[in-house]
């Protein structure tokens, strides 16, 4: 699959890539909103592979524009919001929302430049407030399958539970077997009374730095390929769909 990303701006990395796998093992159908999709790389995969109608949000013109020309590059069907999510109005409800938000610590030393800033830092979208939308637009069954910071697991199963939507499998991203882990990938369910799976963690080195099984299936499941370009040149650009 081949996409498009800012020349200088936020790229998606191995977390989006990682969190498209985990997703993946649930066999998405129906609807499904991507919030924060950026340039859309997890909801383009998910198009690509299941049969679902999907919808992507993000509070970026310019990113929400990189998303939409992707989706037209690879033809699938997409409808977009522009809109801060919390703040973002639609009377659809969703089988599956899907997001890798900004989850940045805020205190640490921010970038100066608005769309780095606004892509990885968590009050951008604050959690509490994040969930509780989450909760307005998943329909009763709806799962909400995202990725988060690993040091605040607690938080994140704190607010899960007061908005009604149920952690039911959750695993740890561990860089190598001795590392402690700095990602976690949550699958939650509305108003589910499961109980929560652990599941092994995912580890993405060995000892030599090699990538393990799990993690290079991921990338070859992805087959991902990036073009970088700035959004306005190839908006206009006539012979983009040669490069399928």
């Amino acid at each position: 699959m081949f996409l498009y990303q800012p020349s200088n701006g936020y790229c998606y990395n191995s977390d989006s890539i990682f969190l498209y796998d985990f997703i993946s093992s649930f066999a998405p159908k129906g609807k499904l909103l991507d919030v924060g999709c950026g340039v859309g790389i997890i909801s383009l995969l998910l198009s690509r592979d299941f049969s679902i109608e999907t919808s992507i949000n993000d509070k970026q013109e310019q990113m929400l524009k990189y998303a939409i020309r992707n989706f037209a590059l690879n033809s699938l069907d997409v409808k977009s919001y522009l809109a801060d999510f919390i703040e973002m109005k639609t009377e659809e409800r969703f089988d599956y929302i899907v997001s890798n938000p900004p989850f940045y610590n805020s205190v640490s030393t921010q970038s100066e430049d608005m769309r780095l800033n606004t892509a990885r830092y968590a009050h951008h979208l604050p959690v509490e407030h994040f969930f509780r939308r989450v909760k307005t637009f998943l329909k009763p069954k709806g799962r909400f399958i995202f990725c988060y910071d690993a040091r605040h697991v607690d938080m994140l199963l704190q607010y899960l539970n007061q908005n009604g939507i149920n952690p039911e499998k959750i695993q740890f991203v561990h860089s190598k077997i001795d590392r402690e882990s700095k990602l976690v990938m949550i699958a939650a369910r509305n108003n589910s009374k499961s109980m929560m799976q652990i599941l092994p963690p995912l580890v993405v080195f060995d000892e030599m730095s090699t990538y393990m099984p799990q993690a290079q299936e991921a990338f070859y499941k992805a087959r991902t390929h990036s073009i970088k370009a700035d959004i306005d040149q190839i908006a206009d650009d006539n012979g983009v769909r040669s490069l399928r």
